[in-house]
């Protein structure tokens, strides 16, 4: 079932009808991920004048509404009608942004090439097919502007193998219940709600549409690895990791082993 049957949606609605993300943003081990996907948009943003973004899958609005108190034109779709209200909530007279409810898989609702950049930071997580995953990114690009940039959010695989099967010691249910294939990529379906991805299966994907790779970063690097030390650092200590994240964050024989990835897209001219 595709995520964009009903069954897929309700999975993943249900999830966050009860799931707050701006906690997981907030923590600390949430706010390295966070803090670095700011990094490279604003960055990308300091070069363009008066840029309309796109934010699919805008969720509670971390990005959206902090995007929008800088005074950037935001448009943000969002699937759960939870998240869609408490974004709406945090939307101030001063703002310009239109959040809407839709589906990542159909962005029609917007005409081709109306926006500087696309952000993509959420819905990659949550489809399971390649078709799905091409189709939204597909969807992305039809919608930005030549010359513009799609900034797509995955979760990686090999991360789960590690930090949840052999540490979070759920080997012996993996198996029986045939959640893993021989060369150990993960295999998960809605109902599991997280759809894990290797480096080359991006590449492929990317494949399938008119852009580029500017670069791809590990936006939270080793941070999930060692939540409880990142918990009882200080500030001095909390902004060095930080300094030395930002430092590797690019190296791509670390991209395999971050939890969370971002794929920083341009399309063609």
């Amino acid at each position: 079932m595709k995520i964009g049957g009903i069954m897929g949606i309700n999975y993943i609605e249900q999830h966050y009808d009860n799931y707050d993300e701006d906690s997981r943003l907030l923590s600390k081990h949430g706010r390295v991920e966070y803090l670095t996907t700011l990094k490279y948009i604003e960055a990308i943003l300091g070069e363009l004048d008066s840029p309309k973004i796109l934010e699919v899958g805008a969720g509670t609005g971390r990005y959206s509404i902090y995007l929008a108190k800088k005074g950037y034109d935001i448009s943000a779709l969002e699937l759960s009608n939870r998240n869609l209200e408490v974004l709406k909530s945090k939307i101030t007279d001063d703002m310009i942004i239109k959040a809407s409810k839709g589906n990542a898989l159909d962005l029609s609702v917007y005409q081709e090439e109306s926006f500087d950049m696309t952000l993509v930071l959420g819905p990659m997580y949550h489809l399971f097919s390649k078709e799905d995953k091409v189709l939204a990114l597909k969807e992305a690009v039809r919608v930005t502007k030549k010359n513009g940039y799609i900034l797509v959010a995955y979760c990686m695989n090999e991360p789960t193998v590690i930090d949840y099967i052999f540490k979070g010691q759920n080997l012996n249910k993996i198996l029986e219940n045939n959640m893993i294939t021989e060369d150990w990529h993960c295999i998960s379906t809605e109902k599991d709600i997280i759809a894990m991805i290797r480096l080359e299966e991006i590449n492929e994907i990317n494949e399938s549409i008119p852009a580029v790779r500017i670069k791809i970063v590990a936006t939270d690097g080793a941070t999930n690895y060692m939540r409880d030390f990142i918990y009882q650092m200080d500030a001095f200590t909390f902004d060095k990791w930080m300094e030395y994240h930002f430092t590797i964050c690019e190296r791509l024989d670390l991209i395999g082993a971050s939890h969370h990835t971002l794929d920083i897209l341009k399309k063609n001219e």
